[in-house]
């Protein structure tokens, strides 16, 4: 039974990135139990890079996200509309007095600047609207792969088909059993995104209450004259991207399911469907394709990052929700740090995010028992 320093459950962003981190100065070992990483949620994404977007930590690590991502070359310029239909025009003013001050280049728009802007908009449909203008798109699989690699070149190891059954802590070390393999570290990383839950019950560990919600999307035809912005409900009515060609459109939904192979919900797509042909000029009647990942979330819609209170060597890098691709190297810097005893790396520190924000022990009635550190 090989030894080592960490073990990280999850081949999705959230394993990849943290087991880069990690291991640039421990013995990193990542399983995932499919036979290719990202087949879940990351494998289905269809990422944003938007500083307007979620709660106040997430808007602080993605706003420390940037330069990284810009430096990798996987980000490109796709300006966002957020909308809000008629009666719903004060929700977009109070996102952008939320934002300004970490994005300052957003725009406050009337109907008619909306229509200018995103000529796709029907006329009068979108009595307020903001522009994000530096939003973008981000190549999902490009910036997955830096970490594989990095990972690899650091001399991590990765196992793919390896499905963790059972897992005992004993002396301060943690063995984690497969169907014939078994691992062991003094440190797990529970980076499994829909299944982390799964995978602390079976560490021992009180779950965290993830909330498992699928997200239906779909392709259809654009018209020739289709171009940015992309538009979003401020109500999380539907969103519309323009992507190769086509229109990528989704009806933001967020229904609750078991992990799983996540399936597209016909009834939101057709749903849909009725609110872009009102609020657009597009006239939807064919799709042409379909598909559905999984986003999960605590209560509080931040991240569960740092060492279970109960379980020494147990770590919580989980509920990243629809923001883990756009946070990830800002969250993986402060989930290495985090593991290794260090502070708050400075740049996010000084955007507001503190680890008692993102700490598991939130989650259990306001609890200040000192983590369990791994001797």
């Amino acid at each position: 039974m090989e030894t080592f320093d960490v073990i990280v459950i999850g081949g999705g962003m959230a394993g990849v990135s943290i087991g880069f981190e990690l291991a640039a100065d421990r013995r990193v070992l990542l399983l995932d139990m499919e036979a290719t990483l990202a087949f879940h949620t990351t494998g289905r994404s269809a990422a944003m890079f938007l500083e307007s977007y979620g709660g106040p930590a997430i808007r602080a690590l993605t706003t420390a996200s940037r330069r990284f991502l810009e430096e990798r070359g996987v980000l490109s310029t796709l300006p966002m509309l957020h909308i809000g239909r008629r009666g719903r025009g004060a929700a977009v003013e109070q996102l952008f007095d939320a934002v300004r001050a970490l994005v300052p280049e957003v725009e406050l728009l009337d109907s008619e600047q909306a229509v200018r802007v995103q000529p796709l908009l029907r006329p009068g449909a979108a009595e307020r609207a903001l522009l994000e203008p530096g939003a973008m798109e981000i190549d999902v699989n490009g910036l997955h792969q830096y970490y594989v690699r990095g990972l690899r070149e650091r001399g991590g190891q990765i196992m793919t088909g390896a499905h963790v059954e059972a897992a005992e802590l004993r002396h301060g070390a943690w063995t984690l059993h497969g169907a014939d393999a078994g691992w062991q570290a003094p440190v797990v990383v529970n980076a499994a995104g829909a299944w982390a839950d799964v995978v602390a019950h079976r560490c021992g560990a009180t779950p965290a209450g993830l909330q498992v919600l699928r997200r239906t999307a779909f392709m259809v035809d654009a018209p020739p004259d289709a171009h940015a912005p992309m538009i979003a409900d401020i109500d999380d009515a539907f969103y519309l991207k323009p992507d190769a060609g086509q229109l990528l459109c989704s009806p933001a939904d967020e229904t609750p399911q078991q992990p799983g192979d996540a399936r597209p919900d016909e009834l939101e797509i057709a749903r849909a469907i009725e609110v872009i042909n009102e609020a657009t000029t597009l006239e939807i009647r064919h799709v042409r394709s379909r598909w559905a990942g999984l986003r999960n979330f605590v209560d509080d819609r931040s991240p569960v990052v740092g060492f279970d209170p109960e379980r020494p060597g147990f770590f919580w890098f989980a509920a990243q929700g629809g923001y883990g691709i756009q946070t990830a190297p800002a969250l993986a810097r402060v989930g290495a740090a985090q593991l290794r005893g260090d502070n708050m790396p400075t740049d996010v520190a000084a955007r507001g995010l503190t680890a008692a924000a993102i700490d598991p022990r939130r989650l259990t009635n306001g609890d200040t028992a000192a983590a369990a550190r791994p001797t």
